[in-house]
């Protein structure tokens, strides 16, 4: 049907927990010049986005916010999604998540109450939620964990993957971070880079970062860390048609040593680095942990 020549970006549908960052993420996408539609129901957004791709229509990129007060209307979330693809014009699903304990946090510091609660407890609503949304998390293309992300991390983390969404490459998150603050789960991967000498205990370095000459330069002459980068490129080479031809063009995979301050940033940046002078991917990089205690 070539719905998709009218638009500049494959249409992202926004979905995810309540309480999971899904308001902060359209405002992100907002501001990034997406047409923003929140809370239309399932059965809506592909007359939404079918009026949105017509020649004349002035929208060329739209995301659609279906969060759980959409749900009330028939029509499943996943019946959406496969006739969206049916129709040419396949979304991209981002799916915002967090652990239980940290949603209960979230609504009780704003005092609200969720919406599947009924007279039941907070997190009897929210396990409820999770059991609705597990069949579109796994169809999700990119899931941004907000558990310890701050708004500002956040925003970094959506315009992080979907930088450079019109490209028809392969999008690679990079996100280093420290094991001490917990490891990211919507990462694919997961690497761990401890086994390489700490900066930290290098009193010139501690107050360096990863991205800083001093410590990348430290970090990357130790013995075997070289060698590492080497053969990680390797594996994601062999990995990366494996996961194309599983339909799956975003890949978020997570760097870590113990503090997210000086190894896993510089090794994040190197393999960045040499992903982009191939130039097959696109490739993005997120420091989760680059500024904390």
């Amino acid at each position: 049907m070539g719905h998709m020549t009218q638009f500049e970006t494959p249409p992202i549908l926004l979905t995810g927990m309540s309480g999971g960052g899904l308001s902060t993420a359209a405002k992100v996408l907002e501001d990034k010049g997406y047409y923003v539609a929140q809370n239309i129901p399932s059965v809506m957004v592909i007359e939404l986005l079918t009026l949105c791709a017509q020649e004349d229509s002035p929208v060329t990129k739209v995301a659609v916010v279906v969060d759980v007060r959409s749900r009330v209307f028939p029509g499943s979330l996943i019946d959406t999604i496969n006739g969206l693809e049916e129709a040419d014009m396949r979304p991209t699903v981002l799916f915002m998540d967090a652990r239980d304990d940290v949603l209960i946090r979230r609504f009780d510091g704003v005092r609200r109450t969720h919406p599947l609660q009924g007279g039941d407890t907070l997190k009897h609503g929210i396990q409820r939620e999770r059991v609705q949304l597990a069949p579109v998390r796994t169809r999700a293309d990119v899931i941004i964990d907000t558990t310890n992300l701050s708004v500002h991390d956040l925003r970094r983390a959506i315009e992080a993957a979907f930088g450079n969404m019109g490209s028809e490459k392969q999008h690679i998150t990079l996100e280093s971070f420290g094991f001490k603050h917990g490891s990211p789960r919507d990462a694919d991967l997961v690497m761990d880079v401890r086994f390489l000498p700490n900066p930290y205990w290098v009193p010139e370095l501690r107050g360096y970062r990863g991205t800083d000459a001093p410590v990348s330069d430290y970090v990357l002459s130790q013995p075997g860390a070289a060698d590492f980068v080497d053969r990680f490129i390797n594996m994601l080479d062999s990995m990366l048609a494996g996961y194309r031809h599983e339909g799956k063009n975003f890949i978020t995979i997570g760097i870590g040593c113990t503090g997210g301050h000086h190894r896993s940033v510089a090794v994040t940046e190197e393999i960045a680095r040499r992903l982009r002078d191939e130039d097959r991917v696109d490739v993005s990089v997120l420091h989760r942990d680059i500024t904390r205690d």
